[in-house]
């Protein structure tokens, strides 16, 4: 076997790893790598020509305002460390990509090998016996010393591993995450979520339904009801904060002021038809809720995507409401607040099971590295405002697939 072919061999191995594996935006990173490393041995390769041929990002992308090179390959960086500290310990040939460049090295580990070192003579013996007392001294005390220095270490290490963003196992909360919540985990005020709680009539022992303006006045409204969907979404994101070290403050859409929205960054967890909170403040643009006036699927919610792109729908709708739920529609955006310096991420399904799949995915690494991959990110780590919506594919009541159907960036 040749020693490109070995090279590329060792590549597939990584590739196929269980620390690689599922990871696909770093599989093609590395492949990309390699190729040009082989080719081109010693040449040294661009952030813009790995964006724009790895990543797909347009021609006027600008390094300087986008870092999304320099996290991928920082995380590939740390994934190869990981690798050979571990399943890939014996392997001969090492894979390394040196920090400050992009161009990938190929090492060939000996087996086995030991440097010879020759006997001491009779004289070298005599002469080093006296000097053996005082050495085993030294070592005995730069023994005490190293335990000390390692326990002071240790204490350090343990209180600042929350401040560098460290997750309550003691590893770092991933990359993508930290990129992502960047804008609600770095300031001083934990973000609120509010979450939907729809208004309804009748009793849950009798049957409830929503509340309806036009036939409903003077009945007895309940206020204190949310979907499941809601509730399983403040628990992810709970974990995600909890990763990186932060809470979030929880509060019910009908508890909900403007001047919560003035002074806070926001999270919305539900729909404008049961959030109505959201029709308060700025909203979604390109992609916004509305109840269809007319047509076949009159009365029925939908997702309205007024500016419609070649190959996308103008109109976003769940399954119909006389059949099983089987699939949705969700919007993920981030808009400016009331407030410019202040941010209000928006994530909602037509229906609560849509909802809760909007949150698992900006809570899910892999969805966040595809997301972030199509996404502006400044180099100060702050990301632009933008809109997407995601198809939700669903079984018996839970979302178990999500796709990115539609996406616009700087929306705001």
């Amino acid at each position: 076997m040749s020693e490109r072919e070995q090279c590329l061999a060792q590549i597939e191995k990584l590739v196929g790893s269980q620390i690689l594996h599922g990871s696909e935006s770093l599989c093609k990173l590395l492949r990309y790598l390699a190729k040009h490393a082989l080719d081109h041995p010693g040449t040294p390769i661009k952030e813009y020509q790995i964006a724009t041929e790895v990543f797909g990002r347009s021609d006027d992308f600008d390094p300087q305002l986008d870092s999304m090179v320099r996290v991928q390959a920082g995380r590939l960086r740390g994934k190869l460390a990981e690798y050979y500290s571990a399943n890939g310990a014996d392997d001969s040939i090492v894979v390394e990509l040196p920090k400050g460049t992009y161009v990938l090295a190929f090492h060939h580990r000996a087996h086995g090998a030991r440097p010879h070192v020759s006997p001491p003579t009779e004289t070298e013996w005599q002469q080093s016996r006296g000097h053996r007392n005082w050495v085993a001294a030294t070592i005995a005390m730069s023994v005490l010393l190293a335990l000390a220095a390692a326990t002071i270490l240790g204490l350090l290490w343990s209180r600042s591993s929350a401040q560098a963003g460290l997750s309550r196992e003691g590893e770092l909360a991933p990359a993508a995450f930290r990129v992502f919540w960047n804008g609600f985990a770095s300031g001083q005020e934990e973000p609120w979520v509010i979450f939907s709680n729809a208004a309804f009539v009748g009793r849950p022992e009798t049957g409830m339904r929503y509340y309806d303006t036009a036939k409903d006045k003077g009945s007895f409204i309940l206020d204190h009801y949310t979907g499941v969907g809601e509730v399983l979404a403040v628990h992810e994101l709970d974990r995600v904060f909890g990763l990186l070290h932060r809470q979030i403050r929880i509060k019910r859409g009908s508890l909900f002021s403007l001047d919560d929205a003035k002074n806070n960054n926001l999270i919305f967890i539900g729909s404008p038809f049961e959030n109505l909170t959201l029709l308060e403040i700025p909203g979604t643009q390109e992609f916004v809720f509305r109840r269809m006036a007319s047509g076949s699927r009159k009365g029925e919610e939908a997702i309205i995507n007024v500016h419609p792109q070649p190959g996308e729908s103008k109109e976003y709708f769940p399954s119909p409401r006389n059949a099983p739920l089987t699939e949705d529609y969700s919007v993920v955006g981030l808009v400016r607040g009331l407030n410019p310096g202040q941010g209000v991420l928006i994530l909602a399904g037509t229906t609560t099971i849509g909802t809760q799949a909007a949150v698992e995915y900006v809570c899910r690494q892999s969805s966040v590295e595809e997301l972030l991959l199509r996404l502006p990110v400044s180099q100060t780590g702050q990301l632009k405002p933008f809109e997407a919506v995601i198809r939700v594919k669903v079984t018996r009541g839970v979302p178990v697939e999500t796709e990115l159907v539609a996406l616009r960036s700087g929306t705001s």
